[in-house]
């Protein structure tokens, strides 16, 4: 088994990889989706950051997302194993369907994130725990520390998938 420090950075690197794709391939960098994202993602490109970066930021605060999906999932897996990371999945779906989001960008991380996670742990290469903390720094690294540099990173990353 890898030392702690280093299982939180591998948790970082594959949670920011997962969740950032598949957020992207969802299509959350197009528009505003749920209720609020486009007001977030406008005020976004009006303090000099990119529209679409700033609708995926947007998404991410107004419903479940892949980034919660991962972080729960992550929880999950922590606390029950596979079956915490379905029963995970099971709350991000009622979450997004609660915010009328009608994508699936949330369910589909969870998932996702269940397998890597159960996977990884049971290979005894990283463990559960190390992936809330690598969950926690990857939202962290696009919410909190630059929403002007983190929306052109977003924008860039849709702009690939376009």
């Amino acid at each position: 088994m890898l030392t702690e420090i280093t299982q939180i950075i591998i948790a970082f690197a594959v949670s920011f990889i997962l969740y950032a794709t598949i957020d992207v391939l969802a299509g959350l960098p197009k528009e505003g989706g749920v209720c609020g994202a486009a007001a977030i993602g406008e005020a976004v490109e009006k303090s000099g950051g990119d529209i679409h970066g700033g609708y995926m930021l947007g998404n991410i605060v107004c419903s479940p997302d892949a980034s919660a999906g991962t972080l729960l999932a992550a929880c999950g897996v922590c606390l029950f194993g596979l079956y915490g990371g379905l029963i995970a999945a099971v709350f991000v779906y009622i979450g997004n369907r609660i915010c009328s989001d009608k994508g699936y960008a949330g369910t589909a991380g969870a998932l996702v994130a269940t397998l890597v996670i159960w996977g990884l742990a049971n290979a005894g290469l990283i463990a559960p725990q190390s992936f809330i903390a690598g969950m926690v720094l990857a939202i962290l690294v696009i919410q909190g520390i630059s929403h002007k540099y983190a929306s052109r990173l977003l924008g860039k990353l849709w702009r690939l998938r376009a």
